[in-house]
């Protein structure tokens, strides 16, 4: 199963800025095919990454890269 990216939108906010909605990427910042433009939850998101048939990842931190795995957990 390949892995997608569970990002929370928008991406560089304020410490407290609430999380506006998620969208579904691959690792290289390309939109998941078949994936709608944006989800209201997390767990929307992952319900939908799993139905296309990928292995959905949410971050464990509050600044992501996708290059440090440190920074993500499978969904």
């Amino acid at each position: 199963m390949t892995n997608v990216y569970v990002e929370p939108r928008p991406k560089a906010r304020a410490e407290h800025e609430p999380i506006a909605y998620y969208v579904l990427e691959h690792a290289n910042d390309a939109p998941v095919a078949g994936a709608q433009p944006s989800y209201q939850t997390q767990a929307l998101a992952v319900a939908d990454a799993k139905r296309l048939g990928y292995q959905p990842l949410v971050a464990r931190v509050r600044v992501t890269d996708k290059g440090r795995p440190d920074h993500w957990r499978s969904a």
